[in-house]
């Protein structure tokens, strides 16, 4: 068996879209050739799946991670927006060393990830029938 990875882009009213991986690739390449239009100046809410198959066919999600993307005004990925989001990101590490006699704890780490969860990650909502 084998996994593939599968990139949704989740609409302002719920609807979800299939974005090729090419497309997606192109947008984090920021691609001068390759825009979408219909996203400039937005954040939008996307999900990638990693998908285990099983005869070309997804037989079950491996691993999910729910996110958002940020466009400029001509529609290709926000690189600023980018920049924050891998600032962010390195502030999650935790200390390389902390103080033989210390007695205080360095969780700012662990304050770091809380912000970027809640500022660069989203949680689908239970699936109702």
């Amino acid at each position: 068996m084998r996994t593939s990875l599968r990139i949704f882009i989740v609409n302002d009213d719920d609807r979800v879209e299939a974005l090729p991986v090419a497309r997606y690739e192109k947008l984090l390449r920021r691609d001068l050739d390759f825009t979408v239009p219909q996203y400039a100046g937005r954040r939008i809410r996307y999900a990638s799946v990693v998908v285990e198959l099983e005869n070309q066919k997804p037989l079950r999600i491996i691993y999910a991670q729910y996110s958002y993307l940020a466009f400029d005004t001509e529609g290709r990925l926000d690189i600023y927006e980018r920049e924050k989001k891998a600032a962010s990101a390195l502030e999650m590490l935790p200390p390389l060393y902390q103080g033989i006699d210390s007695k205080m704890i360095d969780a700012r780490h662990q304050f770091a990830r809380k912000r970027y969860e809640d500022t660069y990650r989203w949680r689908p909502s239970p699936y109702k029938t």
